[in-house]
């Protein structure tokens, strides 16, 4: 049976992103501590009381999705901008556009009984647009915040799912556990087909899913919202920028007068300008 390959921190990030371009699933173990992960659940515990459960079967009756970690979880910073994934994102992502920004964030909370989630790709979020098949447009992680295993409900994936055809979906004999050890994640592309497992557990499994995407696509969860600016003028400038508050290509996401929103967040821009642009002004002959 294909397996879901498995690194220890301080992994090759090119060998992490060569098993999401071929396989596309990865697991780093172990990848931030159990304090620094109770932390963050101790910070979001309020939230997650306030949240409700599922509206329709997809998002799960039984299951909370807490959004909006960036403002609501100092510790969760350390999850969504952590060096070693965003090294393996900057490999994936990186060779087809200039910029990539966050997705979402979101907690995910399954209660005792909640059944298994029909498998999909992330990618479909985009109103099923039929992006190339070889084309990744997307990683998602998940990471553990508590032990994942096959009873409690470990996220599901198929293995070399990248270029199956969409009833592929139906294949739910295909699927492995993403099972590990708490404080793990697990990463891969919005072209593999997966979905939340069926926690027969008494208790709640619990995880945090931090997803990524092309800078010039639109956001699932709506940051400038989530993340406001008076929140994103704290963050580092890093979590700024993949907050959104940046250029996602040349004249794509400025602001009012042609300013790059960067620089307007940090109140050090003193004009109309693309700058703070990686990408060189394009030439366009008339």
């Amino acid at each position: 049976m294909d397996s879901i390959p498995r690194f220890t921190p301080g992994a090759d990030p090119d060998d992490i992103a060569r098993a999401l371009t071929t396989t596309g699933a990865a697991i780093i173990e172990r990848l931030v501590d159990e304090s620094t992960v109770d932390r963050m659940l101790a910070e979001m515990q309020p939230h997650v009381e306030a949240t409700s459960y599922g509206s329709d079967n997809f998002n799960g009756l039984t299951t909370k999705r807490t959004g909006a970690l960036l403002a609501r979880s100092v510790t969760s910073r350390d999850f969504v901008g952590h060096p070693e994934v965003l090294a393996v994102v900057d490999r994936v992502l990186g060779p087809i556009s200039t910029s990539y920004q966050l997705h979402l964030t979101q907690m995910i909370c399954i209660w005792p009984g909640g059944p298994a989630q029909s498998l999909h790709r992330d990618q479909w979020c985009f109103d099923m647009f039929p992006f190339p098949p070889e084309m990744d447009v997307e990683v998602s992680t998940i990471w553990a915040l508590d032990d994942f295993t096959e009873e409690n409900g470990a996220t599901r994936i198929i293995p070399n799912s990248l270029l199956d055809p969409a009833s592929a979906t139906a294949d739910v004999h295909r699927t492995i556990p993403a099972t590990m050890p708490k404080g793990s994640v697990v990463l891969y592309t919005g072209r593999t087909i997966h979905g939340g497992g069926a926690n027969r557990s008494d208790a709640v499994r619990r995880a945090l899913n931090v997803d990524y995407i092309l800078g010039w696509l639109r956001q699932e969860e709506n940051q400038y919202l989530s993340c406001p600016p008076e929140v994103a003028r704290t963050l580092p400038e890093r979590l700024q920028k993949l907050a959104g508050y940046s250029m996602g290509a040349y004249a794509l996401g400025y602001m009012d007068d042609i300013r790059d929103p960067f620089a307007v967040l940090n109140g050090f821009d003193g004009g109309s300008s693309f700058g703070g642009l990686s990408t060189p002004v394009p030439t366009v002959e008339l």
